[in-house]
């Protein structure tokens, strides 16, 4: 299981330009020029995670898959989105697919490249876009409240939850908050989904700063952590043209690079982790002389939902689960070492799954 990340913002922000970055491809057109992403471009990348790489290195593993993620270039927004301004309507339909959003937005300066709005101010560019997508979502909201009078008035009791998650939804809108304030209780959270309410979904907002700022931001992007953080929020910093660049050379040249830009990793393994944190996502491995492998999962996920995650059978006909923990398998130098050591745990259907854990399911076909 990966995730899905539609990449948002205002034209000429460097969405594409992060996305061919992103996915290592030219899949999507940066050009300097409104609404040059008319479709959205969807790309899969493997989610970088060295601990695969010691783990297959012990296992000695002929194959290493990593966990994927799905990141989607949607197309640029503009004042009026929500009433089908340029291409809103598209824009909107889009971002409902996505798990979460990143928001790009444009935190250097460059006479070259136009803005949209002719100046460069990322907090009233992040305020743009949740504008349009409150309005977008409140008008959602009336609609379906309109579309289920009568079934309340019948006493339907799915549709007098779903009338008052719809009205809690109308109030937090009203005022001028995104859905994602309104506090949902965990048993109704799959019905709350359904609602498919664009604010309800996790932001991140990507600052995307010129080179020289890379490795500590600058005055742009600060403003924007403080917005973030003041929004409960996440906030990377980025350097789209930087990743552009890496993306074209071989591992070591791409170390290089970064070392003599004072960088520590690359902007996609920020961007990934934060992507994992505002989800609540973790990895679980499975390792064999076969295969070494990376799974994606929600955190607090029980042993046979986690086993699911490879086939529904195991999950169905799960036993237990043989669980060594990451450190221990390292430390030990693998299965053998571990199950030696008494690190190797046997774990029934009441185990939570730990990041890092190096599972082999047993169930019954």
């Amino acid at each position: 299981m990966g995730f899905k990340m539609g990449i948002v913002g205002l034209p000429n922000v460097g969405k594409s330009t992060l996305f061919n970055a992103l996915t290592r491809t030219a899949a999507a057109q940066a050009a300097n020029f409104p609404f040059c992403t008319i479709e959205p471009n969807v790309g899969d990348v493997a989610v970088p995670d060295a601990r695969l790489d010691k783990l297959a290195a012990i296992a000695k593993s002929r194959q290493i898959i990593p966990t994927r993620m799905t990141f989607v270039d949607i197309a640029g927004l503009v004042k009026g989105a929500s009433r089908g301004e340029g291409l809103g309507n598209q824009f909107l339909a889009n971002i409902r697919e996505t798990d979460a959003i990143a928001h790009v937005l444009r935190c250097f300066e460059d006479g070259d490249i136009t803005h949209v709005e002719n100046k460069i101010d990322p907090v009233a560019d992040a305020q743009t876009i949740e504008t349009e997508l409150m309005l977008a979502d409140l008008e959602s909201v009336e609609r379906r409240l309109a579309n289920i009078v009568r079934k309340v008035r019948g006493g339907d009791k799915e549709a007098i939850e779903q009338e008052r998650l719809l009205l809690a939804a109308q109030e937090a809108l009203s005022a001028g908050r995104p859905a994602r304030t309104v506090k949902v209780a965990p048993e109704e959270q799959k019905q709350w989904r359904m609602l498919q309410l664009l604010t309800s979904k996790p932001v991140l907002y990507v600052c995307n700063v010129e080179e020289a700022s890379a490795a500590s931001g600058n005055a742009f992007s600060a403003r924007v952590a403080e917005m973030a953080a003041a929004e409960g929020n996440a906030h990377v910093v980025i350097s789209a043209r930087i990743e552009e660049e890496i993306s074209q050379l071989d591992p070591d040249e791409a170390a290089m690079f970064l070392e003599e830009m004072g960088l520590e990793e690359a902007g996609l393994d920020r961007l990934i982790r934060a992507g994992y944190a505002l989800l609540h996502l973790q990895t679980y491995f499975t390792v064999g002389p076969k295969e070494a492998r990376a799974w994606t999962i929600p955190a607090g996920t029980m042993a046979p939902q986690a086993a699911g995650v490879i086939h529904g059978d195991f999950e169905r006909g799960f036993i237990r689960a043989e669980t060594i923990a990451y450190d221990d398998f390292i430390a030990l130098g693998g299965e053998t070492g571990a199950r030696e050591a008494g690190k190797m745990r046997a774990e029934g259907k009441a185990y939570q799954v730990k990041d890092g854990d190096v599972l082999h399911f047993l169930f019954n076909t």
